[in-house]
């Protein structure tokens, strides 16, 4: 058997850089970082000095934080099966923002129950989503677009047209950095480590893959679906109040509309990043690659001075392009 091992060792050794790249391009994920990749340079042909260049990719990290901290959660979700996926998630962010903000009222010392505040609001739309779709059977698409409407009108009666502003503690710690990266982007990081290490680590990832393969199956094998359901849901919508909590100190302050882009996005970073819209398979670095991937493509059609309705146009094209080119490359593996 040794022997055996080095021999493939050997072989693998004198395919060289072909080879490794046959392995990469085999990778899910490889063709969001490489879109990303594309994207960049081509915006650097405008922003050609080196500043722009260090002052975009920061730029990046930073916003493309917020995708994926919501992406996380939508991620476990669309893992779950086909017609698994949280449409509240905008809703959650708002509410989870402007409940913690107020009760904070610019305080520094009042951070840490803020935080828990956005972080319970999350746990509350959670809840709620998960009885709606368990306890009176309603499709989950249905389910969260609901709930969604009715978190946005606590968020539209506790906010009352007003921005809440955080503590100004808080506000230089979202917008700024750590060892040259974004504070934000390091949040965005300790979720992903986290979410990869329960994915890849842990019985409870495979519970969640395994249910999004074949429910059925999974519950005849002894996997408890309604309890792997629960936690995923309420994990998306703690992850959308995190995010809110976040975004809302970064940007100033909770608004009524600050969670509406996320809606789609965090879709759009599941499916471009990798992860199989049919359930049971996840991928936590694509999320980062289609984050930074779709904060770049806007930012480039920007820079190039093109109209709004041709920048939709063309990210569009371009999304589905990657996508198309990603899912052909995964049916080779």
């Amino acid at each position: 058997m040794n022997m055996m091992n080095k021999n493939s060792t050997a072989q693998d050794q004198k395919r060289g850089a072909p080879y490794m790249l046959g392995v990469f391009a085999r990778k899910p994920w490889i063709w969001a970082f490489l879109a990303a990749g594309a994207t960049y340079l081509a915006t650097l042909v405008v922003v050609s000095t080196s500043a722009g260049a260090g002052s975009l990719m920061y730029a990046a990290l930073t916003f493309a934080s917020f995708s994926i901290i919501v992406g996380v959660g939508q991620m476990f979700v669309v893992t779950l099966g086909p017609g698994n996926v949280d449409l509240s998630i905008p809703a959650t962010m708002t509410l989870a923002a402007t409940l913690s903000l107020k009760f904070m009222a610019t305080d520094g010392a009042l951070i840490v129950p803020g935080l828990l505040i956005a972080i319970g609001v999350g746990l509350a739309c959670g809840l709620f989503n998960f009885s709606l779709i368990m306890l009176l059977r309603i499709p989950p698409i249905i389910a969260t677009l609901s709930a969604s409407f009715l978190f946005q009108s606590l968020a539209i009666w506790s906010n009352r047209g007003l921005r809440i502003k955080p503590p100004e503690v808080l506000a230089d710690f979202s917008t700024g950095g750590t060892f040259g990266l974004p504070n934000a982007a390091w949040v965005a990081v300790l979720i992903s480590v986290l979410a990869w290490c329960v994915l890849e680590k842990t019985i409870a990832g495979r519970w969640i893959s395994a249910t999004g393969q074949n429910t059925r199956a999974a519950r005849l094998g002894g996997v408890p679906v309604n309890a792997v359901r629960f936690g995923v849901y309420v994990g998306c919508a703690v992850l959308a109040g995190l995010a809110g909590f976040v975004l809302a100190s970064f940007s100033g302050g909770a608004n009524l509309n600050m969670g509406t882009e996320y809606m789609l996005m965090s879709i759009a970073v599941v499916v471009i990043g990798g992860s199989s819209i049919a359930g049971g398979n996840s991928n936590v670095p694509g999320i980062w690659g289609a984050a930074l991937f779709m904060f770049l493509i806007v930012s480039m059609l920007n820079s190039y001075g093109l109209g709004a309705g041709v920048r939709l146009m063309l990210t569009g094209l371009i999304i589905v392009s990657v996508v198309v080119l990603a899912s052909k490359r995964g049916r080779k593996v």
